[in-house]
C-alpha cells in the first residue's frame, strides 16, 4: 500500500477521521456537551450568537459560521463521531448476522440454504435507502431507529459473502479433520469457517464504512435522526441549503467532509480489494 499514493491518501484521510472521532467521542460520551466535551474544538458548537449569524469564513472562523452564528467547523467536528460510531455498529453488526446465516447456508446446504438465500434475496431487491427510511419512519425518527433500520437491512451482501467461502471451504481437508478430531461446533464455526472465510469480506467492509456514513448523512439531509442543536453532517448541510448562494459555505463545506470521509474508506477498501485478491504483489 506505501508504493500507492492514492491509497496513502486514503489512509491518512480514514486515520485522521478515526483518530479524532475515538478522542472527541470518548470527551463527549463522558461531559457530554459541557465544556470538557468541547476543550479541543476551536469554538463552542452551541455558542449561539444571532450578531454573528452566516459570517463568512475568516481567520477567527476558519469555515464561517451557520445562520445562528455556531462555528461550522467546530459542529462539523463535533458530529463526526456519531458518523464513525454508526459505521462501526452497522458494518460490524452486518458482518456477524450477515456471517452467521450465510456460513449456515453454505455450510448445511439443500432445504437451509435454499430458505436463507431466498430471505436474503427479498432484501437485496429493495433499495437499501428507501428500506431503512421506511424502517426509520416506523422507528420514529430516532437516531436509535436509524441505526437499528441499518442494521436490519445491511448484513444481506455479507451472507452472501460468507456462503460463497464456506462453498469453497467446506469440503478441504483442514475442515474435514477438524470433523473427525470433534472439535467443538464453537470452535468449527468460528475457527473453521469463519476466519477462514472473512478476507475478502474486511476488503469489502473498508469500503463498506463509506456507504453506512453516505446513508446515515443522507438520512439526516432528509431530517431523519438526531435532533437539533445536535450537529450533524448531514443535516447541517441541509439546513444551508436554504442560504444559498450568498450563504454557501453553509452547505458545501459539511458536504464536502462527507465526500472526502466517503472517498477515504473508498480509496483504501480498493487497495485492500487488490491485495487480498492478489492482484498486486508489492
Amino acid at each position: 500500500m506505501t508504493k500507492d499514493k492514492t491509497a496513502i491518501v486514503g489512509l491518512v484521510i480514514v486515520v485522521a477521521f478515526l483518530g479524532w472521532s475515538t478522542v472527541q467521542g470518548i470527551l463527549e460520551m463522558l461531559f457530554g456537551t459541557s465544556g470538557l466535551a468541547v476543550a479541543l474544538l476551536p469554538h463552542n458548537p452551541f455558542n449561539y450568537n444571532l450578531v454573528i449569524g452566516l459570517h463568512a469564513p475568516d481567520r477567527t472562523y476558519l469555515l464561517g459560521t451557520n445562520a445562528n452564528g455556531e462555528d461550522i467547523l467546530s459542529r462539523m467536528l463535533y458530529a463526526m463521531p456519531r458518523d464513525a460510531f454508526i459505521s462501526l455498529a452497522v458494518v460490524l453488526s452486518a458482518i456477524l448476522f450477515g456471517g452467521l446465516l450465510g456460513i449456515i447456508a453454505g455450510y448445511r446446504g439443500k432445504y437451509t440454504d435454499e430458505v436463507i438465500m431466498r430471505f436474503t434475496d427479498a432484501f437485496l431487491s429493495l433499495p437499501a435507502l428507501i428500506l431503512v427510511l421506511a424502517l426509520s419512519v416506523l422507528f420514529n425518527e430516532t437516531l436509535d431507529g436509524v441505526i437499528l433500520a441499518l442494521i436490519i437491512v445491511w448484513w444481506p451482501i455479507y451472507a452472501r459473502f460468507f456462503r460463497a467461502q464456506t462453498l469453497k471451504i467446506k469440503n478441504m481437508d483442514y475442515v474435514q479433520a477438524s470433523k473427525l478430531n470433534n472439535v467443538s461446533f464453537l470452535k468449527f464455526f468460528f475457527s473453521y469457517l469463519f476466519v477462514n472465510s472473512i478476507d475478502p469480506v474486511i476488503a469489502y467492509a473498508a469500503l463498506d464504512f463509506g456507504n453506512v456514513i453516505l446513508t446515515y448523512s443522507t438520512l439526516a439531509f432528509l431530517g431523519i435522526g438526531l435532533e437539533p442543536p445536535i450537529p450533524e453532517l448531514g443535516s447541517m448541510a441541509a439546513n444551508g441549503v436554504g442560504t444559498l448562494p450568498t450563504g454557501w459555505w453553509y452547505a458545501v463545506f459539511p458536504g464536502l467532509a462527507i465526500l472526502i470521509i466517503v472517498i477515504g474508506f473508498v480509496l483504501v477498501g480498493d487497495r485492500m480489494q487488490d491485495i487480498i485478491s492478489n492482484r498486486i504483489n508489492y
